[in-house]
């Protein structure tokens, strides 16, 4: 792999990271790309299968001194498997006076002999015969895949489902593919980042702001060493080839930019006073709209996305970082000027993505949590009124779906003793038992990271009637399923909706994590007391002292919590529902993807 920015004898820049299959539909497939210098990048769709391959190219863009593509390939035919190849192509002058020299970079060549066992990448088109499955999952470190980095953070699930998919064990079937991975916030580390990506900080010339200050020595602060992070996660031969194939969604979450990310308005006025948090705003923000955000979007969404217009349409790098920049300042400062979540429909007829007159199939409404929340301490809400009225329209659509799928990367319906705590917090720090004990409590908040739902109690009551006007709607989803992670261990929770009777739609809250950062073992020990009586009772007994009001839900956890890494698929076919849990775990023959439970849903 090349440095960035510089181009391979030839004029042809390298593929630095990707081909990777984001938004899949019918007809429709789009891709994304980092190159080391500015070419066309060129991809052709169903070689040697059709008549006629399918074909698009795009043009790099360059921010920050890297260059990116991302492109749709339309035209595609329905619930069909095609592979498909990448070339490069070179920057042509205005006067060549010869075609442009091009190279194929994907299927990647034999010297990558790792990356080249592995079977061709294609593209599925999606069905219209209303099945689904959807892998899920949060929380991954990128701490390097050998016998120290498993020690640390253990095995990579993302790494053995590629594997289990790949090169399935004899005395077992191929695990069979998802249709969609829905990776649920923290794919980066930025205030913990690996041993390697610590050691190349310690290396670089950091700008003043950041060197002068020992609290981030060791963590992430600008655009150029977010994308290290990104090169690290994803250059890995088996998760690279899991991106090309399998198309994913994304959220962000804290760790995106830094723990505790807008846990409360005593959080972000101290962090407002840092002077590398700036820098750390511009490169968390700025690098997830590249690569992660755009992909999310569907090909009609991408060409309304205003920001890539005027990248596109800039006259040079610069400029396009300049834009780049204000957009990610702002949208810290404004929440409402930029829009993280997204909506996906899977299956649905009578339409091209969500429009009017679709019925059935599976709604997907992916909800950032994170960055649109209103920190007001008087009149605090995990999602804006601008963010709540959009996932209040999202999840009421005009014609019926077979099952309604709220991803959030935090749980909304936690073990009980621990939601209770989180409402019984918040009523503290708002003065519910005295201003003397408002700053220990926000102290408490912050140690513990009592900040999921439960801890905005206005938005967790609102969540829940919205879920019960759904249910008990004329004609109801056979499932809602709640998708979530961030806290290190993954469970499974079901909820009677108070004023809900006789609905057929089963409401459960799904939690997995993570991927590749187990928890603490003191910690696995407070998860599984909090389900002691005792415990419970002395958390309930806390938030009704606050004079917390009880959430118009009551839920109970039914399986878990597992410890281990591991990876949640959700199958739906029709109106049913079922879930698969597998966790990764090392043995004396090396690591493996085991079943850890299986169920139906609905």
């Amino acid at each position: 792999m090349s440095v960035h920015g510089e181009a391979r004898a030839g004029g042809v820049p390298e593929l630095v990271l990707g081909p990777m299959l984001r938004h899949v539909d019918a007809t429709s497939a789009t891709l994304w790309f980092e190159t080391s210098g500015p070419c066309t990048v060129c991809v052709e769709v169903g070689g040697g299968v059709l008549d006629a391959p399918v074909t698009a190219s795009a043009s790099t863009w360059g921010v920050h001194g890297h260059h990116y593509a991302i492109l749709v390939v339309r035209g595609l035919p329905e619930a069909s498997e095609l592979p498909y190849r990448v070339d490069l192509a070179e920057p042509a002058g205005p006067d060549a006076l010869h075609p442009p020299a091009t190279r194929r970079v994907w299927p990647p060549a034999s010297p990558d002999a790792e990356l080249a066992a592995f079977p061709t990448s294609t593209v599925r088109t999606a069905r219209s015969d209303g099945r689904l499955r959807l892998a899920f999952g949060s929380c991954r470190r990128s701490e390097p895949l050998d016998a120290e980095g498993v020690a640390a953070v253990g095995p990579d699930a993302l790494v053995e489902l590629a594997h289990r998919m790949a090169f399935p064990p004899p005395d077992a079937p191929a695990l069979e593919r998802p249709d969609v991975l829905l990776m649920l916030g923290d794919q980066l580390y930025a205030d913990e980042p690996s041993a390697p990506i610590r050691e190349r900080l310690e290396r670089a010339r950091r700008d003043p702001d950041v060197a002068d200050h020992p609290e981030v020595a060791d963590e992430i602060c600008t655009f150029e060493e977010y994308t290290w992070l990104y090169t690290e996660s994803w250059s890995a031969a088996p998760v690279r080839w899991l991106l090309s194939t399998v198309p994913t969604c994304m959220l962000l979450d804290d760790h995106d930019l830094r723990d505790d990310w807008n846990t409360s308005q005593a959080w972000r006025e101290e962090m407002r006073r840092k002077p590398w948090f700036d820098d750390r705003v511009r490169g968390a923000l700025g690098s997830y709209w590249v690569y992660q955000h755009l992909g999310n979007l569907s090909p009609a969404e991408l060409d309304r996305e205003q920001l890539l217009a005027a990248i596109t349409a800039a006259e040079d790098d610069d400029a396009r970082t300049a834009l780049l920049d204000a957009y990610a300042e702002r949208a810290d400062a404004e929440p409402d000027t930029a829009r993280w979540s997204y909506v996906r429909d899977f299956g649905r007829s009578g339409t091209g993505g969500g429009e009017d007159g679709a019925s059935g199939g599976v709604r997907l409404v992916a909800v950032d949590c994170r960055c649109s929340r209103r920190l007001d301490p008087g009149n605090r809400a995990i999602l804006d009124d601008a963010e709540w009225a959009w996932v209040q329209q999202q999840a009421q659509p005009d014609a019926p779906v077979d099952h309604l799928l709220l991803a959030s990367t935090l749980p909304a319906l936690m073990v009980p003793a621990f939601s209770d705590v989180e409402a019984w917090n918040e009523a503290v720090v708002q003065g519910r038992w005295g201003r003397w004990l408002q700053r220990p409590g926000e102290v408490l908040r912050q140690a513990i990271d009592l900040e999921h739902w439960p801890a905005f109690g206005t938005s967790l009551h609102d969540l829940l009637q919205l879920l019960a006007r759904v249910a008990g709607g004329a004609r109801p989803p056979a499932s809602i399923l709640m998708l979530s992670g961030d806290v290190h261990c993954s469970y499974t929770a079901r909820a009677q909706l108070d004023g809900v009777v006789g609905s057929p739609t089963a409401v459960h809250q799904l939690v997995m994590s993570p991927f590749r950062n187990p928890l603490k073992p003191a910690l696995r020990v407070a998860n599984r007391l909090a389900d002691a009586a005792p415990v419970r009772a002395l958390a309930a007994l806390l938030a009704r002292a606050a004079g917390v009001q009880r959430p118009p839900a009551s839920w109970e956890v039914e399986e878990g919590p597992w410890f281990d890494n591991g990876v949640m698929t959700v199958v739906l076919d029709g109106r049913s529902a079922r879930l698969e849990v597998d966790h990764v775990r090392v043995d004396s023959s090396g690591r493996w993807l085991r079943r850890t439970h299986h169920r139906s849903l609905a």
